[in-house]
């Protein structure tokens, strides 16, 4: 029985350490294609030009137009060309680092990781979830390199709209549930083997801190202020998670996400957000207890999530929309496969459905 644990190469979090990106970029390359869409560059740019002027390398800041697609990592690598670039640097949310991911795959050049929100957990792994023009889900690109390192500013982070660090805990809160059940069914990671010891007991930690200190971390946030709850919430969300996912495994939460993807009305719904329903149905189809459905359901509302389709933009879905939802969810190579329980298309429609009339009372 293979198990396998891999990461990134260095993970460095601290207020102000953004300033530490020349130094760091120049351990790996000496050009640096640096990828960041307009704001994220408007709030970043002289911090990071500050810090390769005490560096060895140079950089090149290429503007990222918002979406994962293959028409945009297809431009963003040709860029890398022009610029004769030998490291990709991504700078943002996890669309932009995503990108960038790829874009140093395409190229065999080294990554680094420097996300600005701490709204998933993608800065760490080894995937870039590729998105079609309608905002679907097309494809989940899986990487032989990890990011070399990454680097988050937690200063940066809790300047961010409170929405995106409320995203991250959803994202991370599924996390645990994930891997233990990829760990019952017998399932496998996304470097198809199975979940490392390691993996789980990161899932593990990455829940205990969310409980313990997400609703401290979002209030502090809320007032722009970094606090150690703060930072332990933060490196729950981007490292715990991150290495919790990849080394754990995922299962119905995020195979459900991908569903939602397709419903009309969650367009503008956050990845964690729909993740958190995927949640919430996930422990539906495993049988959970009201009691522990209700813990659940509770403190999404304490931090802020959606805990109904509602609260994802969607009114009123019709049973086909749902049963779409079910069969994206549902396809048997995707994260589904994990669970403990055989799913149906069906099971997934009326999951959502009885989350949406779940009386709290």
């Amino acid at each position: 029985m293979t198990r396998t644990f891999a990461g990134p190469g260095r993970y460095t979090q601290s207020a102000g350490v953004l300033d530490r990106l020349g130094k760091l970029a120049e351990r790996h390359g000496q050009t640096a294609l640096v990828i960041a869409d307009d704001t994220v560059w408007e709030l970043t740019a002289e911090t990071v030009e500050r810090s390769f002027e005490s560096a060895a390398g140079t950089f090149e800041r290429v503007r990222f137009s918002g979406d994962c697609t293959v028409e945009e990592i297809d431009r963003l690598t040709r860029a890398a060309v022009e610029t004769d670039a030998d490291l990709a640097v991504g700078i943002g949310g996890g669309k932009s680092l995503d990108t960038a991911k790829s874009v140093a795959a395409r190229r065999e050049l080294p990554v680094g990781s420097v996300p600005t929100i701490a709204a998933t957990d993608s800065p760490t792994s080894s995937i870039s979830i590729v998105y079609g023009e309608d905002g679907s889900v097309v494809e989940a690109e899986k990487h032989r390199r990890h990011p070399e390192f990454v680097l988050v500013d937690t200063a940066v982070i809790a300047q961010a709209p409170t929405r995106w660090f409320v995203s991250g805990i959803g994202d991370a809160l599924a996390t645990c549930y994930e891997a233990t059940a990829t760990w019952e069914s017998g399932g496998t990671t996304v470097f198809e083997d199975r979940p490392a010891y390691a993996g789980r007991a990161l899932a593990q930690t990455c829940y205990r801190l969310l409980r313990d200190r997400g609703k401290g971390a979002v209030r502090a946030v809320e007032s722009d202020s970094v606090t150690e709850n703060v930072e332990a919430v933060t490196e729950a969300i981007v490292l715990l998670s991150g290495l919790g996912f990849e080394n754990g495994g995922l299962a119905a939460a995020h195979a459900i996400h991908d569903g939602l993807t397709t419903l009309p009305g969650a367009e503008s719904a956050t990845h964690g957000e729909k993740v958190t329903i995927g949640l919430l149905a996930q422990l539906i189809l495993e049988g959970a207890t009201d009691e522990e459905f209700a813990d659940i359901r509770a403190f999404a509302v304490s931090v802020g999530l959606p805990t109904d389709l509602s609260g994802l933009g969607v009114t009123d879905p019709s049973d086909a929309e749902l049963e779409a939802v079910g069969r994206v969810a549902t396809d048997p190579s995707g994260p589904i496969r994990n669970e403990p329980v055989d799913v149906s298309r069906e099971q997934v429609a009326d999951a959502l459905q009885v989350i949406d009339t779940f009386d709290p009372s």
